[in-house]
């Protein structure tokens, strides 16, 4: 097989994507190749403009185009009067593409858990408290997946959230064991969203 070091790290590369292996990796690079000028090239002028200027918030985790303002929290025609919390973008998309909630998101960017390195800080748990007496919140929900470590993180929250005066609220059981917010149906994720109920709380 002919081997150009270029396609070759190319190939590595995008074998990476989530659903992704050498063989589409492959196809992908052919696609790309034969059309230069109308794929080729303004994608990578694409991903080029998207590394200089996507960032991840601050505040609250999103992303959002270099120096604007965040749309999610810092928007001041928003008086919405509740943050839901996930665990990454896609779950954000998810949940937005839904309709269902209508209110600020906040973005972790991972999960508490012993098999990988992220650090408490890298939640943004004074962020979203900070976030949350500035708003007037009234009331968090945590979208966190079904997992052990989704759950892990949900508990830390509500433990960082227990001092302040608001309503702390957890997806309903419609949610299957390990399952994980980005992967829902539409349906679920607005059965869930509508059944929620308080963390601490088994009946109402």
């Amino acid at each position: 097989m002919q081997s150009i070091s270029e396609i070759d790290n190319l190939i590595k590369l995008i074998s990476k994507l989530p659903g992704l292996g050498p063989k589409s990796a492959k196809r992908i690079i052919l696609k790309l190749v034969n059309n230069r000028q109308e794929i080729l090239k303004p994608l990578a002028e694409t991903l080029n403009v998207v590394f200089k200027n996507v960032v991840r918030c601050k505040k609250c985790g999103t992303l959002k185009s270099g120096i604007y303002i965040c749309d999610n929290c810092e928007n001041t025609n928003k008086k919405f009067n509740k943050i839901c919390v996930v665990e990454n973008i896609a779950d954000q998309w998810a949940i937005e593409s839904s309709t269902i909630f209508q209110g600020y998101f906040h973005i972790l960017g991972g999960t508490l858990s012993n098999s990988n390195n992220q650090r408490k800080e890298d939640l943004l748990i004074d962020s979203l408290i900070s976030n949350i007496k500035q708003k007037k919140i009234e009331e968090v929900i945590l979208a966190t997946s079904a997992t052990v470590e989704g759950q892990t993180t949900a508990f830390y929250i509500q433990d960082n959230l227990k001092n302040l005066k608001i309503k702390v609220s957890k997806l309903a059981y419609g949610i299957p064991i390990g399952g994980e917010i980005e992967n829902l149906d539409d349906g679920t994720l607005i059965s869930a969203f509508k059944n929620r109920r308080g963390f601490n709380s088994e009946s109402d």
